[in-house]
């Protein structure tokens, strides 16, 4: 059995509801009231979407950066 590591986005929307997403799985995402709760729904979630995935091309993570853009 082969173990994948995924990076998971975690955001918090308007209700407090976290989503937690995994963006080397197309569609791959879960919510939760908790974190906790989140993280068990999206392991349930990639199991589903690793059966769709084709992992000879497996993304890496290399970080976040963030872009300031001025409005004209």
């Amino acid at each position: 059995m082969k173990i994948h590591n995924y990076t998971v986005y975690i955001e918090k929307d308007e209700d407090g509801v976290y989503v937690g997403s995994i963006p080397a799985l197309s569609s791959c995402h879960a919510e939760g009231n908790t974190i906790v709760e989140m993280l068990r729904e999206l392991k349930k979630v990639v199991k589903l979407c690793e059966r769709n995935s084709d992992f000879s091309n497996e993304m890496k993570f290399v970080g976040i950066q963030n872009l300031e853009i001025a409005n004209a």
